[in-house]
């Protein structure tokens, strides 16, 4: 029996030895291939803006770009923070909105659920600009048209459908009964949640609202129409660039537009897996 076990390891049959993990690891070395290829093809481009056909290596590089985005940081920064703020209030507001309908839509079994879903999932399949424009008079009315809260409002009624999928999903896969348990235990409706129900939900929201930050972040429609042009965003500064024949501050611009992103998906990476293993998970 040990010498077919061992024949079976040298042969590198699956699920024997480390060979099992050759297809997922290719398949994650492809990934990383497809998306992280275009960020050194952007960083010749920002630095070589006459970088043009048939030329395979810029004749000449600079550092203009680089100069212009240092010049030019406080009006930046402040685009950045601006974006990244109501963003990050857009996901607070969906999650906090979600929370219910996805745990109904979890865990609730009644007729005309597929239809109640398929209503609450609408935003997702429609096209923005008709719910922008449908709430837009409603919001000249309420007084929120040219604001933060009515920019934050509009964006969290179009992104919610990507929250509420993912805390239904996280529902589905914690089940009802811890929550069952914390009941039986004496926790009321608010402590089960916060002490036991979020933490269990916590991959679930942070994929939600990672789809919901970058949908918010990178809008630029709807933050101009209903900002109207008051509240800053980065894409307001970005999109003009882009329009323009500067194709290297435009570059430049977009490799410090990812740069968001990117730094803030790490550090709530970095605070889940600390959360996780504080609570010995």
């Amino acid at each position: 029996m040990s010498l077919c076990a061992g024949q079976g390891r040298r042969s590198g049959l699956p699920g024997r030895g480390g060979d099992s993990r050759a297809g997922p690891r290719l398949f994650l070395g492809l990934l990383w291939l497809l998306f992280g290829l275009p960020l050194p093809v952007l960083a010749l481009w920002a630095a070589a803006p006459g970088w043009a056909w048939p030329d395979l290596w810029p004749a000449v590089l600079g550092g203009r770009t680089v100069a212009f985005v240092l010049a030019n940081r406080q009006s930046i920064a402040g685009a950045l923070a601006s974006s990244a703020l109501y963003s990050l209030a857009v996901v607070a507001v969906t999650l906090c909105a979600c929370l219910a309908p996805a745990r109904l839509l979890a865990f609730g079994r009644f007729r005309g659920r597929g239809a109640l879903e398929g209503v609450l999932l609408a935003p997702a399949l429609l096209p923005a600009m008709g719910f922008a424009l449908g709430l837009y008079g409603a919001l000249v009315r309420l007084g929120l048209a040219d604001t933060p809260a009515g920019v934050v409002l509009v964006l969290s009624v179009v992104s919610y459908p990507y929250m509420l999928r993912a805390l239904a999903s996280g529902f589905e896969t914690v089940g009802p009964d811890y929550g069952r348990c914390a009941a039986n235990l004496g926790a009321g409706p608010l402590l089960r949640l916060l002490a036991v129900e979020l933490p269990l939900l916590l991959p679930a929201a942070v994929a939600g609202g990672s789809v919901v930050f970058l949908v918010a972040f990178s809008d630029y429609f709807l933050v101009q129409l209903v900002g109207g042009g008051v509240v800053p965003s980065f894409t307001g500064y970005l999109f003009p660039v882009l329009q323009s024949p500067d194709r290297g501050l435009a570059t430049m611009l977009s490799l410090v537009f990812l740069a968001v992103p990117v730094a803030l998906f790490v550090l709530v990476e970095g605070l889940v897996l600390a959360v996780y293993r504080r609570r010995g998970m």
